[in-house]
């Protein structure tokens, strides 16, 4: 099958994000700078007091839905958990073929751990299809693999240079040449659980054919090599664990990780794959899947990564994935209310707290932080009259309810996965936010002025 990377951009433009604003949006978005600037001319005070209102609503909003996903994570039927039972039962002559795709760029050193982790994988190795996606210009990787004795079921697939430099676009190319029924995305430093594989074709089995992906859970094995990835396990152990199980529960949107969905590869072409100008393509693969009417179920499985532990580099990846948080939530707005009709309102408002909430929190963050600072510092009776009366409330519920509710999700995610002497530490994590926060601006800069930028990983640290 010939693959056109830019499928997606080419045949569907209003679906990607190859191009940041639409005409719509850069006319609604001078008319609202317009509004807020004449308002701010003309009532300073009294727009300022409004946006505060807003902003202190929203985050009411937001510390109870995160709440409410706390809650139904609890629930059995959270995520799918094929047994015992049923993996023994699967016959390795029913299996249906499997690809597994890897996209690598400069990863020669990750090489050995990962063909040890595909070695593990228990299924049948002639039904495994496995493609090394490797850049045609990356000499350095090339040479590693050509020196490996690769499996005869493991091949290497080369990517053409073009722009852009991303992963999704490696991944439609390895998509367009998978032989396998079922797809699965591997990252070069990946250890999945050696039964993945069966538990998603038992999984798949479970469901109807709506269901076209399942997302595996992500977490770190080196979680304890220093500050930084001790928080970044929290805050991992929170999302898989507690967040996405909840959202698999009500059946609505879920935001994909970069790694470990299962796709029935049939139905992923028909999406046209990835948007390869997206740098978060997981994320907007995971609305763009409900968009489309199938669905996304988690799946209890764990796949073992490597946790960033260089704080610069942290700081690169952090800000790549809230810009393609943007990407995303400016690609699936365009069209007064399209989205709503498509999905439904109820899940429409889960696409606006997941996506948006998350930008809006990071973005919003710091000008509370100085507020609170200032007024602590000052005292002054105008920075008081900003928070009059129900806005005070709210915000002093946000204050201690908000920042208690992150932080417990991060201790509790830790206790779900028995890292109980990282609980300790999620009781510093608002400096973890304030990180989060300096990437989040970082992420809206580069949007404006460099929004295909893929800013790497490294792995290799730990």
């Amino acid at each position: 099958m010939e693959a056109d990377p830019l499928a997606l951009s080419r045949q569907h433009p209003e679906w990607s994000a190859g191009q940041t604003l639409s005409g719509g949006q850069q006319l609604a978005l001078a008319m609202l700078l317009l509004a807020g600037l004449a308002a701010l001319w003309f009532a300073p005070w009294t727009a300022a007091a409004a946006a505060v209102a807003l902003a202190t609503l929203f985050y009411l909003v937001f510390t109870l839905y995160k709440l409410y996903l706390l809650r139904l994570s609890v629930s059995g039927s959270a995520a799918l958990a094929p047994g015992p039972e049923e993996l023994a039962a699967l016959r390795p002559d029913d299996l249906p073929h499997y690809s597994i795709m890897v996209p690598m760029y400069h990863e020669a050193a990750s090489l050995p751990h990962l063909l040890r982790a595909l070695r593990a994988l228990d299924y049948p190795r002639e039904k495994l299809d496995v493609q090394l996606l490797l850049e045609e210009d990356d000499a350095e990787t090339r040479t590693a693999a050509a020196a490996l004795d690769l499996p005869p079921w493991c091949r290497i697939t080369l990517i053409p240079p073009s722009h852009p430099r991303t992963k999704p676009k490696a991944c439609n190319i390895g998509l367009a040449r998978a032989r396998g029924e079922l797809v699965v995305i591997y990252d070069a430093e990946d250890r999945p659980e050696p039964d993945q594989l069966k538990k998603a074709v038992a999984a798949f089995r479970q469901v109807g054919p709506e269901v076209v992906c399942l997302q595996g859970k992500l977490n770190f094995y080196n979680p304890r090599h220093n500050l930084l990835t001790r928080w970044f396990t929290a805050e991992y152990s929170a999302w898989f664990d507690l967040s996405l199980p909840g959202l698999s529960q009500l059946r609505t949107v879920i935001p994909l990780g970069g790694t470990s969905n299962h796709f029935r590869t049939a139905v992923l072409r028909d999406l046209l794959g990835w948007d390869a100008w997206n740098v978060t393509e997981d994320c907007d693969l995971g609305v763009r899947i409900l968009r489309r009417g199938y669905a996304t179920r988690m799946i209890e499985t764990t796949t073992w990564e490597e946790a960033c532990s260089s704080l610069p580099f942290w700081i690169r990846q952090r800000t790549r994935w809230l810009k393609g948080y943007m990407q995303t939530y400016l690609v699936h707005t365009r069209g007064f209310g399209r989205l709503t009709r498509e999905i439904g309102l109820v899940h429409a408002l889960h696409f606006h707290l997941l996506i948006g909430g998350v930008i809006a929190c990071f973005l919003l963050n710091p000008v509370f932080w100085i507020l609170v600072g200032l007024w602590f510092a000052f005292r002054s009776e105008i920075l008081a009259s900003l928070f009059a009366g129900p806005i005070f409330a709210m915000g002093a519920f946000c204050l201690f309810a908000g920042n208690f509710t992150f932080v417990y999700a991060a201790a509790l995610g830790c206790f779900h996965r028995k890292y109980f002497d990282l609980v300790k530490y999620t009781l510093i994590t608002p400096v973890y936010w304030v990180m989060m926060s300096l990437a989040g601006w970082r992420a809206l800069f580069q949007l404006i002025t460099n929004p295909f930028t893929w800013e790497k990983t490294r792995h290799g640290l730990s």
